[in-house]
């Protein structure tokens, strides 16, 4: 983990001084790469790769398959569209998997000063500094709880209206609804304790692999939205200390029941 702590920070000035950076690469609806997201991918990849052996599967150039490998995963700036207007609420996430699971992960966020990190068996780290584990009874009522982001038009696996209605339940049964627009600042927050947990719907493994170790570090628990035990080919996550990951299920089931599809 030190090896890959010291690529990471050597390419921290190049993150911090190309915030605001235009697309470059349009990618779909609102979505696009940054030249930073390409430049910092080929040098992370390339000198990871060179001082450990081991290949790199990153978001923007692909690599070995994730689920039978064992690869780093890397997402050079996460949160691409926070990072190109200017928000700090953006970082590097990198995550070392093998068999589907993340056995490293690591959660950099520059521009808010936070280098979350951990290891299979490990405590949580931030700065160097091991923070206590996350509480066994914390109550969905008093919880800060993330969201991922949406288009309420969307279809796919989870449709942008069932995801309203979750998240309208939500409304009223937690403190709090928060909705970052970086799945690494999600999760890392969800395994410091600032989040009680966090909802995505994605299942990409360069988002979700490093933030998944880092709960789980931290003695929080993780699944998909069905509650099927979470691994990189999960097409979902659903995170937290373990009371409250629990009561979120419940409710997932109770006003959702695998009914994704379903128009309203």
């Amino acid at each position: 983990m030190g090896t890959a702590s010291a690529v990471l920070d050597s390419v921290v000035d190049i993150f911090v001084d190309g915030l605001g950076a235009p697309s470059a690469v349009a990618k779909g609806r609102n979505d696009f790469a940054t030249q930073v997201d390409l430049d910092l991918e080929r040098l992370i990849s390339s000198r990871l790769t060179e001082l450990t052996g081991l290949p790199v599967h990153g978001e923007e150039f692909g690599g070995p398959d994730v689920e039978s490998s064992t690869v780093w995963v890397l997402d050079p700036i996460d949160g691409t569209f926070n990072y190109s207007s200017g928000m700090p609420l953006t970082g590097m996430l990198l995550s070392l998997v093998s068999d589907g699971q993340p056995l490293i992960g690591m959660t950099w966020l520059p521009l808010l000063g936070r280098r979350y990190c951990a290891y299979d068996g490990s405590p949580l780290y931030c700065n160097g500094q091991e923070l206590p584990t996350l509480p066994v009874d914390e109550d969905l009522a008093s919880s800060v709880l993330a969201y991922g982001a949406f288009n309420a038009k969307a279809k796919g696996r989870y449709f942008g209206t069932r995801r309203i209605d979750l998240l309208t339940e939500l409304s009223s049964r937690v403190s709090r609804i928060r909705m970052l627009g970086s799945t690494g600042v999600d999760l890392a927050y969800t395994a410091a304790g600032v989040f009680g947990g966090a909802i995505t719907f994605g299942g990409h493994p360069w988002d979700n692999a490093a933030g998944a170790l880092l709960v789980r570090a931290a003695g929080g628990v993780i699944s998909d939205l069905d509650g099927n035990p979470w691994s990189v080919s999960s097409p979902s996550i659903v995170a937290g200390s373990p009371g409250l990951h629990a009561q979120l299920l419940a409710l997932i089931e109770e006003f959702i029941a695998g009914n994704w599809k379903e128009e309203q």
